[in-house]
């Protein structure tokens, strides 16, 4: 009776353990299984390989020595010879393993001691555990809790299950929190560390944002309207853009609600955080219109090369388009994903005055004509030498003033002054070093060569080896702020596909490559661009 009731009592123990702990029962039995076997090495041994079988339904326990079968025995505590495992068992070969019975054991009080540390130690990694699996796979949701304690600045945060840390570059600027407040965060990131899962908790994070408006707009939450950018200043003022599924219904009405209720319940929850919602537009231009708000907007001019948009804004809003601190288009910049420069009406007249007039004189020198006859080519938007070579001559002659003889001798002009420059760039490029070789590369002009020479590249191989990068520049984003590195060609009108094109045909030429690999290189070049 006495065996029956421990083994009851065992059983007992470990649902018991399980309900509290919140993890399987498998775990906790296994758990009490590893810390039998440790207890029972420390008495027969600490290289005895014993083996533990606790019965899940009755409690029954079975203490096994394991023995290797061996024909040379070297460790009889964990060896065997094979004519004495056949008398166990006729079919023994070396490497099998014998079972031998072991009596059941008492254990003293550091065996006990010893093996409750070991069932504490697994239940509470099983614990760690569960508490990681939950809670890795709630990343990205909103979560509630109660502040547990204040560190340096760091809130730790009872979130039930588990604890969550919202660090002090998390938290909105001049919140204070203190023990037992109700607080509200997004979970960003869960990290398994040895002292147990890390729940980082953000309330400066754009989703949060995201989250909090799904929460107070139904139609967010049905999917109805999609959120699809988000740009915060924490604390002081946000932009949202959303869109709408259904024509019928107004994203933004939706999103301010019946007399601004819902967007209320958010502005106080984020400690009165100002926030702009914007109706997104597939069409880039249109969209940073509506982020700039609530400035007006004159013009917009797209690099789409370089994700850089220019605006152009009447003299009095500059201050507005801009916003305190730079504020306004910052926002507007992370919204949209685009490098935004700002100009006045005023700027952008004196910039072209001044373009006007560089090409009026580029024309007057390159040409040998009067500012006149330079004006006129500069007004009609001629904007290089070659342009004005090679254009059909009807194109030149119906210019006023101008007949087809007087054309003929503009374009007569312009193409002597290209030649001169050419064999000038050929001498320069001859200094550097540059070899006739790369010539033949389409797309490579002799003022790039000599670009290229300029910048250390000067052979075949030289340029096969180069990535687009290399030629037409880089640009790094971090911080919300945009840093542009050049390239050896940054100053030419080279796209990024026109270099990956060329750096292909070295790489043809230098023999890296043959014409069978060509197309498979091209598609991780042009997969390399897309990240």
């Amino acid at each position: 009776m006495a065996v029956s009731a421990n083994r009851l009592e065992l059983l007992q123990i470990a649902d018991a353990v399980a309900r509290e702990k919140s993890i399987d029962r498998e775990i906790v039995i296994e758990a009490m299984a590893d810390a039998i076997q440790k207890a029972a090495r420390s008495r027969y041994g600490q290289e005895t390989n014993i083996r533990v079988d606790i019965n899940t339904r009755t409690g029954e326990m079975k203490l096994q020595r394991l023995l290797e079968v061996v024909e040379d025995v070297e460790n009889p505590a964990t060896q065997i010879y094979l004519d004495l495992a056949r008398d166990k068992n006729p079919d023994a070969e070396p490497g099998d393993f014998i079972a031998e019975q072991l009596p059941p054991m008492d254990f003293g009080r550091i065996a006990a001691q010893s093996a409750k540390q070991v069932i504490v130690q697994k239940v509470r990694e099983a614990e760690r555990d569960k508490q990681y699996e939950e809670y890795h796979d709630r990343v990205g949701e909103i979560v509630n809790g109660t502040v547990k304690r204040v560190e340096y600045g760091n809130v730790i945060v009872d979130l039930g299950k588990g604890e969550g840390i919202i660090r002090r570059d998390e938290q909105i600027p001049r919140e204070l929190f203190r023990y037992g407040d109700r607080v509200r965060a997004y979970i960003y990131d869960v990290r398994r560390e040895p002292r147990g899962p890390q729940i980082f908790l953000s309330r400066t994070h754009p989703q949060f944002m995201a989250k909090l408006f799904a929460m107070e707009v139904p139609e967010i939450y049905d999917g109805i309207i999609t959120i699809k950018a988000v740009a915060r200043d924490p604390g002081s003022r946000a932009k949202i853009a959303v869109v709408s599924r259904d024509s019928s219904v107004d994203p933004v009405g939706a999103c301010v609600g019946m007399r601004g209720s819902r967007v209320q319940a958010v502005v106080g929850e984020l400690q009165g955080e100002k926030i702009d919602i914007i109706p997104w537009q597939p069409d880039a231009a249109s969209f940073l219109v509506n982020a700039l708000q609530p400035a007006a907007v004159a013009k917009v001019v797209l690099d789409e090369d370089a994700e850089r948009i220019e605006v152009v804004v009447p003299d009095d809003q500059l201050s507005l388009a801009i916003g305190r601190r730079g504020q306004n288009v910052r926002l507007a910049s992370q919204l949209t994903g685009w490098d935004i420069d700002i100009l006045t009406e005023q700027e952008e007249s004196e910039r072209r005055q001044k373009e006007f007039a560089e090409r009026s004189d580029l024309f007057m020198n390159a040409l040998n004509v009067d500012e006149m006859v330079a004006q006129l080519l500069a007004s009609e938007g001629f904007t290089s030498v070659e342009e004005v070579a090679y254009v059909e001559v009807d194109e030149v002659a119906s210019i006023d003033g101008f007949d087809e003889d007087t054309a003929a001798e503009i374009q007569a002009r312009a193409r002597d002054y290209l030649d001169r420059r050419e064999n000038e760039f050929d001498e320069k490029r001859k200094s550097l070093g540059v070899e006739d070789e790369l010539k033949e590369i389409e797309g490579l002009k002799t003022d790039m060569l000599v670009a290229l020479g300029e910048d250390g590249i000067k052979s075949m191989e030289d340029f096969a080896g180069c990535a687009a990068d290399d030629l037409v520049g880089w640009t790094e984003r971090k911080d919300g702020e945009t840093k542009k590195f050049e390239g050896a060609l940054s100053k030419f009108d080279v796209s990024r596909a026109e270099a990956e094109s060329m750096i292909l045909k070295a790489r043809l030429k230098a023999g890296w490559i043959t014409e069978d690999e060509a197309p498979a290189q091209e598609d991780e070049t042009a997969e390399e661009a897309a990240e």
